[in-house]
C-alpha cells in the first residue's frame, strides 16, 4: 500500500527555519516553533490546522525571549509551554507560557553569570503532575569555564520560582545539555550531556527527585 505525503508550507514570509517538532491537539491542529521569523525575526509560536492553514499565535520580540529552538508542551488545559534559547531580561534565555487566548507570560528569564542560574535553554521542558517544570540549560551554573558554567539542570515551579537542581562540572558529570529530560513513575529525572564526562565525549545521566 502506497502512504501519501501531505505537505503544509509555512510561509517564508511571516517565519523561517522550525528546528522544533511539533505537538497535535485532540482536533488534529500541530503546534510549533521557529527559530527565526516575525516582525522582529526572532521567532514566532505557530498553529498549523488539519487544512494546512497557518495562524501565528505568538511573535517573540526579544524581551520575552528570542530564537525558540526546542518542542512545546501543553497542559490539560491547552497552555502551551516552551523556552527560548536566547533573550529575556539578561539575553540568557527564557521559559515561556502561551495560554489558549494567545497570552504569553514570561514564566522565568535567565541570568547566567549573574546569578548562576543558567543560561541558553536549548531543550525543551516536562511538566510533572504538580504543574512543575523541568529542564536544562546548556550553559550557567556553578563548576566551569571561567564563570560561564557547564550547564544546569532546573525547576521552574507553578509560582514562577527556580531552582537549579544541579549544575554540572564537565569532567565529573558532563557539560552543556542540549537535549530534553525524561522521568520515571518515581520522578527521578534522566538526560545526556553533549560533552565532558570521564572522556570528554558527553555522559548519560540520572537525577533523583
Amino acid at each position: 500500500m502506497t502512504k501519501s505525503c501531505t505537505k503544509h508550507a509555512i510561509s517564508s514570509r511571516i517565519s523561517t527555519a522550525p528546528y522544533a517538532g511539533v505537538i497535535a491537539d485532540g482536533n488534529g491542529n500541530l503546534y510549533g516553533t521557529t527559530y527565526l521569523g516575525g516582525s522582529d525575526i526572532v521567532g514566532i509560536v505557530y498553529r498549523i490546522a488539519p487544512d494546512g492553514s497557518e495562524a501565528v499565535l505568538h511573535t517573540f520580540s526579544g524581551s520575552d525571549g528570542f530564537f525558540p529552538y526546542a518542542d512545546l508542551i501543553v497542559d490539560g488545559s491547552g497552555n502551551l509551554y516552551g523556552t527560548t534559547s536566547e533573550g529575556g531580561t539578561n539575553d540568557d534565555g527564557t521559559v515561556f507560557k502561551l495560554a489558549s487566548d494567545g497570552t504569553e507570560t514570561v514564566l522565568y528569564s535567565f541570568a547566567g553569570e549573574t546569578k548562576h542560574d543558567g543560561a541558553f535553554p536549548y531543550a525543551g521542558l516536562i511538566m510533572d503532575k504538580s504543574g512543575d517544570l523541568y529542564g536544562t540549560t546548556f550553559a550557567g551554573g556553578r563548576g566551569c569555564r571561567a564563570g560561564h558554567g557547564c550547564g544546569t539542570v532546573f525547576k521552574i515551579a507553578a509560582d514562577g520560582s527556580e531552582t537549579v537542581l544541579h549544575s554540572f562540572k564537565e569532567q565529573s558529570d558532563g557539560a552543556g545539555p542540549s537535549a530534553d529530560l525524561i522521568a520515571d513513575n518515581a520522578g527521578d529525572l534522566y538526560g545526556i550531556t553533549s560533552s565532558g564526562g570521564a572522556h570528554g565525549y558527553g555522559t548519560v545521566f540520572t537525577l533523583g527527585k
